[in-house]
């Protein structure tokens, strides 16, 4: 059973995570504008799928993460730009670890303990993948309804992988077939990590620059 009535959508869950995702990684830079939101959902780099959303298929997912208390609009004193904030921490009642762990599973998709060890650093330090597999566990049995899922394991993989469950139950059959199309992936892949975390980072730095664009237009 689903942790909401009704499921968030894609775009909800993209939303959704990415506001959460830019709170720990950039605080300075937070709550976010609609430009700064639109740019962090339609990222290159650290995101599958990959997407590209305009301003209303964003605003239209707000309005209902708003209707649902799970985001906040805000219009800072002495501006005229709307902002926006998550509140899935306080709805949720989580803790900055399985916040970081729930977060990568909703940018990344079904991901095994290892990846999402990897692909969380930014947001926690975990200390290895035992307190990965512990947040995991706590997910999974939170009541009254879990948060996230182990999936079953696909034919010829070593590890399982891991869904959230904030869109409703998974479709394994699939998400089995999607990851059967997908190249393999070797664990500790450090050239290909490297690669998406400069392409991050770019990401990042474009995201400044157009923030400070708009800025300075606020002051044309």
């Amino acid at each position: 059973m689903p942790i909401f009535e009704v499921p968030l959508d894609a775009v909800e869950v993209r939303v959704l995570a990415c506001l959460l995702e830019k709170e720990i990684t950039t605080p300075e830079y937070y709550p976010l504008t609609l430009n700064a939101l639109v740019n962090a959902c339609n990222q290159k780099s650290n995101r599958d799928p990959v997407v590209q959303y305009d301003e209303n298929v964003v605003l239209e997912a707000l309005s209902r993460l708003r209707s649902r208390k799970l985001v906040m609009e805000l219009i800072p004193a002495g501006s005229r730009v709307h902002k926006y904030e998550h509140r899935i921490s306080e709805v949720l009642n989580l803790g900055r670890r399985e916040l970081a762990v729930l977060c990568t599973l909703m940018l990344r998709g079904p991901q095994t303990a290892g990846e999402i060890h990897a692909r969380s650093l930014r947001m926690h330090a975990f200390t290895g993948l035992d307190e990965v597999e512990a947040v995991l566990a706590r997910l999974m049995s939170l009541e009254p309804e879990p948060l996230a899922v182990k999936l079953p394991r696909l034919p010829g993989t070593k590890e399982p992988r891991y869904t959230h469950l904030l869109a409703g139950e998974p479709d394994v059959t699939a998400l089995a077939g999607a990851a059967a199309l997908e190249a393999p992936v070797t664990a500790g892949n450090e050239i290909a990590e490297l690669r998406e975390e400069m392409a991050r980072l770019r990401e990042e730095v474009d995201e400044l620059r157009r923030d400070l664009a708009d800025l300075r237009r606020l002051f044309e």
